[in-house]
């Protein structure tokens, strides 16, 4: 399917043909804001409109480039934001009512960068409450929904900004993950992402009153959600600018060095004690013999400690959770979110006190573990879940939806807890929704990771060309 309207323009086409002014910024963030007005009412993945100050921009935009040229390689390329992260003037809720009037005294570091590359922020989109779940529902602004099945979830904590690019609010979406946030929308959705590494992308939020936990510092990471690989990685150039607000960040460029000769590959099919769905099963083939086809030298070869690192990080994260945050979730959050905090504590057994110090220690063995193997193995192709995406609201249908939903996401979490990076990219289609895999790569190759991912992607195919074509579009 060609990219026929601006809408449906890949980041990097949009891009060029502004520059070469083929399409004004008015026409392309016009073309998304016409898009998001006739059918955002049906998706709610926008919660705040700024249509009106973007299409402002985009005139000045246009005047900047015929006197001056582009401002950045992202120049009027229409963006979203997500809810929980700050913008200059708007509200920073974090899915939460009681936070609504929590309003953002400057742009993070991450629009700032954004905003440097010339793109230009037509709308915020949702996420759950405390951006804590792997569905997106809250109420403050109600559910977003998958845009391919209503019965299915958009993923979360990131499902606004997956189900935005989606339909075409733009072509690039900024999301985050803690513990699978970018990752799930994507799988859910049929958009593509890579979670970055540790000290990658710069993280802070001026409106912050008091520092995140340690965990959540290391854990967190921000990126980005789009249709196509090569926009991810567009954007992922624009987002890694140094701010010396973020002291995780390390500055140094995307791009590393080419590897010499055929990059080895892990290829593992073990979901542990969670039975592997066929279509998964079918989507991890395809991938692998995607990359076979790409020349990467595919080897099945079981990675180590992952289901060690997965438990001790989850057991990690919920115990610095129920220690810093439980307080505010129990008083704040809706009788839905408490009794799934009630669950993910009886499921994930959180560490405390001295054990949480300990487990936390551990860390740098199973990072250790695993950048020794990397060295072998710069690639590692895995599942993401063993199942295609689930109900929208299987995570609060009791201990065994939290156990489906975050329980099995044992390839989404280990990874934020050693701070690797990892990319999710579709590789099939079962029963009217994607199904994706997960490549995890080696520090600061988020680029390696990426073209794996397009070598997937260019077998598979860009998934949103389906979604279009199946609606009409």
């Amino acid at each position: 399917m060609a990219d026929s309207t601006p809408w449906q323009m890949s980041a990097c086409d949009l891009a060029e043909a502004i520059a070469g002014k083929r399409i004004s910024c008015a026409e392309a963030v016009g073309s998304a804001v016409d898009r998001m007005g006739a059918s955002n009412d049906r998706i709610n993945a926008v919660v705040d409109d700024l249509s009106e100050a973007a299409l402002a921009q985009a005139a000045e935009h246009d005047r900047v480039l015929a006197e001056d040229g582009p401002i950045g390689p992202l120049h009027g390329v229409p963006v979203t934001i997500k809810e929980n992260v700050d913008q200059q003037g708007r509200a920073t809720p974090n899915g939460v009512a009681a936070f609504k009037d929590i309003i953002a005294p400057d742009d993070a570091p991450l629009v700032k960068n954004l905003k440097r590359a010339g793109a230009i922020v037509i709308g915020r989109t949702n996420t759950p409450e405390f951006s804590f779940r792997g569905t997106t529902v809250n109420k403050l602004h109600g559910r977003t929904y998958n845009p391919w099945n209503d019965w299915a979830s958009a993923g979360g904590s990131s499902g606004g900004a997956a189900a935005a690019t989606m339909m075409g609010y733009g072509p690039i979406a900024h999301g985050n993950d803690i513990g699978g946030s970018l990752r799930f929308p994507a799988y859910a959705c049929g958009a593509c992402t890579v979670k970055p590494g540790l000290g990658r992308v710069p993280a802070f939020n001026p409106s912050a009153t008091v520092e995140r936990g340690m965990l959540a510092q290391v854990m967190s990471v921000q990126g980005a959600i789009a249709r196509q690989i090569k926009d991810v990685r567009l954007a992922m150039r624009a987002l890694v600018h140094y701010d010396p607000h973020d002291p995780w960040m390390v500055p140094m460029p995307f791009d590393g060095p080419a590897p010499d000769g055929p990059i080895k590959v892990a290829f593992t099919k073990n979901t542990f004690d969670f039975e592997l769905h066929p279509a998964v099963s079918q989507a991890l083939d395809t991938a692998r013999d995607a990359l076979a086809d790409a020349g990467y030298d595919v080897q099945e070869v079981e990675p180590p400690l992952l289901r060690e690192a997965a438990e001790a990080g989850a057991r990690c994260l919920f115990g610095e959770v129920k220690a810093l945050l439980d307080a505010d979730i129990r008083k704040y959050g809706s009788d839905t979110l408490n009794g799934i905090f009630d669950d993910y504590y009886d499921y994930f057994a959180p560490y405390e006190d001295k054990d949480l110090l300990l487990a936390m220690a551990e860390r740098a063995r199973f990072v250790r573990a695993w950048t020794v193997f990397l060295a072998d193995y710069p690639l590692v192709l895995t599942p993401f879940l063993p199942a295609p995406t689930f109900a929208w609201d299987r995570d609060a249908q009791g201990p065994e939806g939290v156990r489906e939903v975050l329980g099995s996401a044992l390839y989404s979490y280990s990874m934020n807890f050693m701070g690797l990076p990892a990319a999710n990219v579709p590789a099939d289609y079962n029963d009217g929704l994607p199904v994706g895999v997960q490549i995890v790569g080696q520090r600061f190759r988020e680029d390696l990771i990426l073209d794996a991912a397009e070598a997937v992607e260019t077998k598979a195919g860009v998934m949103a060309h389906r979604l279009w074509e199946r609606d009409g579009d």
